[in-house]
């Protein structure tokens, strides 16, 4: 279900976004930049050499595992300058132990082709490196890459110059933000994460697993009733109101008690179990905050429009709402309505906010694309917002203001149709209603989405079909993906 399989090559981890008071049982795979996996490195309790021993363990059982075995096998070794190139050769070495034939080719000396193996183990170059490289040519054998692929960019996983692509990539003591963003996917084919005996235990940034959502989506209380989990919205205008009913119906299929939905002006295209609420076509904030109170959270903007009467009353909405607030669609674009920009609209807010651009919505919000470092960009916005930042995209990113960042990998190309993004607006708006951290919201919300589309038609999905497989996705199926 993963745009790459995902997998522990030790023990579990916890990182810095699992603190003690959040009494959670599940695991994030934590991530490091490679500025913080370098200090990593040079903290460590043991000496290089250690490590490098660890690293090289981790490597030769991954090879072991693709070759099915060792006898008869053929490996081919490309060891850089480096400690990648160092990890590779220790890998050689444990293999040729172990009976296998092992060739090791170093960089400067690699001829342009390679001879005939049954595996290729890349380990050129690492996270530091900068530059250019052409790799030789290794015909159809599998490759493993060591910690990286040779070439791919770290932290923004753009790949300037050639690159193996891996059968798979075994990458120590963290994931790196450029195995999981740009080009990373589909070059570093299945990830393993070695465990080399390393604290972690600081990183800000993890990829989210299916164990975080069966750890955290809510359960009902025998106690609770509809209004236990309420979710307000506000969406839909002339010719718009599909959105309002896709956010109202993926809000009560994903869990919400009671969901109500007003279209300024018209009546909301709304699911039958859904409340449709009137409102003025223009200064209705004051109907939407009259009752707000009773409503665990607000999702405000899908499809909305942007006539010049909308923007005042999303703005006043939501500085006055005290309930958690997802901003969606047009309310991104109503929010840098004011004068002084969204954050000085937004950092007046007393609740917590979810905002969801795509890249055209950042680039409105913020005055320019996300840039290929988009952990960065997203970190900035939600920093200058003092909210939440969903920043959607193949590998969707979620930012908080501390700088705490969670990865969503299971995304795919299916999702990139019309009113997709209403759905999940609407998902959120439940999540939130139901108590879970706005942080936690975004990331559960969009995985759950993706996981709605992967089990929807291969074909022309359509964003209502994803209504269909949320009331099917139960949070304890998500333990068998």
């Amino acid at each position: 279900m993963f745009s790459q399989p995902l997998r522990f090559g030790g023990d579990r981890f916890r990182c810095g976004l699992l603190r003690p008071s959040d009494h959670y049982a599940g695991t994030v795979i934590p991530v490091l930049t490679p500025a913080e996996a370098r200090a990593l490195d040079e903290a460590a309790p043991v000496p290089v050499s250690e490590l490098v021993r660890r690293a090289g363990a981790a490597v030769a059982r991954s090879a072991v595992e693709m070759l099915g075995g060792t006898y008869g096998r053929t490996v081919n070794v490309i060891a850089g300058p480096g400690n990648n190139g160092a990890d590779a050769r220790d890998a050689g070495t444990r293999l040729t132990a172990r009976g296998v034939r092992v060739r090791t080719f170093e960089v400067g000396t690699c001829p342009g082709t390679l001879p005939r193996a049954d595996l290729v183990i890349d380990g050129a170059f690492g996270t530091g490196f900068r530059g250019r490289w052409q790799p030789p040519e290794v015909g159809a054998v599998p490759v493993l890459a060591v910690d990286i692929p040779s070439g791919l960019d770290a932290l923004t996983g753009s790949a300037d110059c050639s690159v193996l692509t891996a059968t798979r990539t075994v990458t120590f003591a963290a994931g790196k933000p450029g195995l999981y963003l740009g080009e990373g996917p589909q070059i570093c084919g299945e990830v393993v994460v070695a465990d080399i005996g390393l604290d972690v235990s600081g990183a800000s940034i993890a990829v989210v697993t299916p164990e975080d959502l069966t750890a955290r989506w809510p359960v009902r209380s025998p106690r609770a009733h509809k209004w236990s989990t309420a979710v307000r919205i506000v969406a839909g205008s002339a010719g718009m109101t599909g959105a309002a009913h896709l956010a109202g119906a993926a809000a009560l299929r994903s869990g919400a008690g009671i969901v109500h939905v007003s279209s300024p002006g018209i009546e909301a295209d709304s699911a039958l179990e859904v409340v449709g609420r009137p409102i003025p076509s223009f200064d209705w904030s004051s109907s939407v905050l009259a009752d707000l109170h009773r409503f665990g959270s607000l999702v405000i903007g899908p499809g909305l429009g942007r006539g010049e009467h909308t923007a005042p009353s999303v703005v006043e909405t939501i500085t006055e709402a005290l309930c958690p607030v997802v901003v969606d669609g047009d309310g991104l674009f109503a929010v840098t309505w004011n004068a002084q920009g969204p954050g000085a609209v937004l950092r007046s807010r007393r609740g917590a906010t979810v905002l969801t651009p795509h890249d055209g919505e950042f680039a409105l919000l913020t005055g320019s694309a996300p840039g290929p470092d988009r952990i960065a960009a997203a970190r900035s916005l939600a920093a200058d917002t003092d909210a939440v930042v969903l920043l959607k995209g193949p590998t969707t990113v979620v930012a908080d203001p501390l700088g705490q960042v969670l990865l969503i990998t299971n995304g795919s190309a299916r999702l990139a149709t019309a009113g997709t993004g209403d759905v999940l607006a609407g998902i959120i708006g439940t999540l939130l209603a139901g108590g879970v951290t706005a942080i936690w919201a975004a990331a559960m919300g969009a995985f759950a989405h993706a996981e709605a589309a992967r089990r929807a038609p291969a074909h022309h999905l359509l964003a209502s079909d994803l209504l269909e497989m949320l009331a099917h996705l139960r949070p304890e199926d998500l333990d068998e993906i």
